[in-house]
């Protein structure tokens, strides 16, 4: 059974329609990454999902109706969002920030387990456990976004940006933690990433969205090698 169905999605900003019948599947265990220009369609796809916007059309999460949901049911199921601006609380600490993210847990143990395996994941987290949020480095609040999302225990993490405003080293090293968190922790993902190259690197399924619908869909190594693709977004 696929993770997440989505058929004839469309969202709506007020009268403005910015998605225009989105159909698109991601298989349990996978990255798929969306592809598209500014205003394509793409942040709006994981607002959507997450019930942020108004929407219309059919949304299924391991086989369950999503649709209509409030956000706070939709993270219950098992969905994390990192939003593009990672949206941490830059006055708290990083502890507290993780606190807080768990806070609707009640298995402490299970916690403590948690925050070991996003410390093994994000070790410069554990360093800067006591420091304000607001004075990471970007690089470093990315991580914090990623690892507060973990604590929800999320089967699907949804990705916007994460590349954003940052140097490539650390870019490539959190593209390489998301790997193992895939790997390892068996977390599913949905990557929204300007970074098209990055993003097929790392996915292994692509949508490629245009004006709020998808105009290509196939393997990352397919539509790498289409050649609209590279034209558009490759730069060869």
């Amino acid at each position: 059974m696929a993770l997440l169905e989505i058929d004839g999605l469309r969202a709506y900003y007020g009268q403005t329609q910015a998605l225009h019948g989105v159909s698109l599947v991601l298989e349990p265990g996978g990255i798929t990454t969306l592809l598209g220009a500014n205003g394509a369609g793409k942040t709006t796809t994981l607002r959507a999902i997450c019930g942020m916007v108004a929407t219309e059309g059919d949304v299924r999460f391991d086989g369950r109706p999503i649709r209509g949901r409030a956000t706070e049911e939709i993270v219950r199921l098992g969905i994390g969002h990192v939003p593009e601006g990672r949206g941490t609380f830059t006055a708290l600490t990083v502890g507290e920030n993780l606190r807080a993210a768990a806070y609707t847990r009640r298995d402490a143990s299970a916690v403590r387990r948690d925050l070991d395996m996003i410390f093994g994941y994000f070790p410069i987290l554990k360093e800067r456990v006591g420091q304000q949020a607001g004075t990471l480095s970007g690089g470093e609040q990315q991580m914090l976004a990623i690892a507060r999302a973990l604590l929800l225990r999320p089967r699907l993490l949804l990705l916007d940006e994460p590349s954003f405003g940052l140097a490539p080293l650390i870019v490539q090293e959190i593209f390489r933690i998301m790997r193992d968190i895939n790997s390892e922790a068996g977390v599913s993902m949905l990557l929204v990433e300007q970074n098209a190259a990055l993003a097929l690197g790392l996915a292994d399924h692509a949508y490629v969205l245009e004006t709020g619908r998808v105009v290509m869909s196939g393997s990352a190594a397919a539509i790498r090698s289409d050649a609209g693709v590279r034209k558009s977004y490759l730069g060869y």
